[in-house]
């Protein structure tokens, strides 16, 4: 039988926020739903323009020095999650689940898969038609990549996440080797049908989704309490 905890999330709004503190709140938030028996959690989340380094991400896979860097007001940070570069910008959906796996009941594989169903259910509902199958990890339209995927499972409990071009600025992405693939193209949801669409319209779909190819009742956290306690 499913009890409270094994069916219960949380999801959070948390704005715009800086990399490094969102990290911070991904961690604080790990050791709670690992030790405390914390509901499952989704963070959702904009960035300032960022390029984030996974565990197999190389330095010249950006293709601008540090002058160009902080010329276009990026930051650069290395992180623990699978996968290479990418980029993280305004307009940009980003998703940390801080998801338990044993109570969940599936594997690193089946997550990942989940997320990608997530987001390609959420595509559907704006009519476009996104497919994982045949591509690397993420979501794709064609050949042009709308949604990255990128994460790290400690302990049964999964950090980082996803992160959807809504209405990104994508010239961002000229400036690296996406992902470590430089011939794909990217996209966003709003080149795709022609118009502009918000993060914040996206974000009551994409958690809709969520719940229902997880499992999970979601419930609604309001955002600065959630960072102001987690952030210290």
């Amino acid at each position: 039988m499913t009890t409270d905890i094994e069916s219960q999330a949380v999801a959070s709004w948390l704005g715009l926020v800086p990399y490094s503190e969102a990290w911070d709140i991904q961690l604080r938030t790990h050791e709670e739903v690992a030790e405390v028996g914390r509901p499952d959690t989704l963070l959702l989340v904009e960035h300032p323009h960022v390029y984030t380094l996974g565990r197999r991400g190389q330095e010249e896979d950006i293709l601008i020095d540090a002058a160009e860097l902080a010329r276009l007001g990026v930051e650069v940070h290395h992180t623990d999650r699978g996968g290479e570069v990418t980029y993280h910008g305004p307009g940009q959906l980003v998703g940390y689940p801080i998801l338990n796996l044993r109570r969940w009941g599936g594997g690193p594989l089946k997550y990942v898969r989940s997320l990608e169903r997530v987001l390609i259910e959420t595509l559907a509902e704006f009519g476009i038609r996104a497919e994982s199958e045949g591509h690397p990890t993420g979501v794709w339209v064609g050949d042009r990549k709308i949604a990255a995927i990128g994460v790290k499972v400690s302990r049964r409990v999964t950090t980082h996440g996803f992160a959807l071009n809504v209405c990104s600025d994508l010239s961002y992405f000229d400036h690296i080797v996406p992902c470590g693939m430089p011939d794909a193209g990217v996209t966003s949801l709003s080149i795709e049908i022609g118009e502009t669409v918000t993060v914040s319209e996206v974000i009551p779909v994409l958690m809709k989704r969520f719940e229902t190819v997880f499992g999970l009742r979601m419930e609604r956290s309001h955002s600065r309490p959630l960072v102001d306690t987690l952030a210290g």
